[in-house]
């Protein structure tokens, strides 16, 4: 399975926009994080150490195919400060779009 080259340059246009719209720096890249087969905590955890190693205002992208993974993201990003840019499904895989926060 191949990534959606036309996706992924939106949404990095989308992290890009939304750092012009809040006056903040913003890389244009986004990083992918692949973790479809892996079961919970797994796909969490290795979303975790990678925004670890982010700087602020990066976005992660997420491949999961966990479905738990699905209330997993959302509360992480509630409790943790960073930003749920999108959450949706993909080619049979679950989607998120995270921004470390500033």
């Amino acid at each position: 399975m191949g990534f959606d080259h036309t996706r992924i340059l939106a949404t990095s246009l989308l992290c890009h926009t939304r750092g012009l719209l809040f006056g903040t720096r913003m890389s244009e890249e986004v990083r992918i994080l692949d973790v479809k087969g892996l079961n919970c905590p797994m796909p969490l955890l290795k979303a975790k150490k990678t925004l670890n190693e982010m700087q602020a205002l990066e976005c992660l992208k997420v491949f999961a195919t966990d479905p738990g993974s699905v209330r997993d993201f959302e509360v992480f990003a509630r409790q943790s400060g960073n930003t749920l840019l999108e959450s949706g499904q993909q080619d049979g895989a679950y989607v998120y779009l995270i921004q470390k926060k500033a």
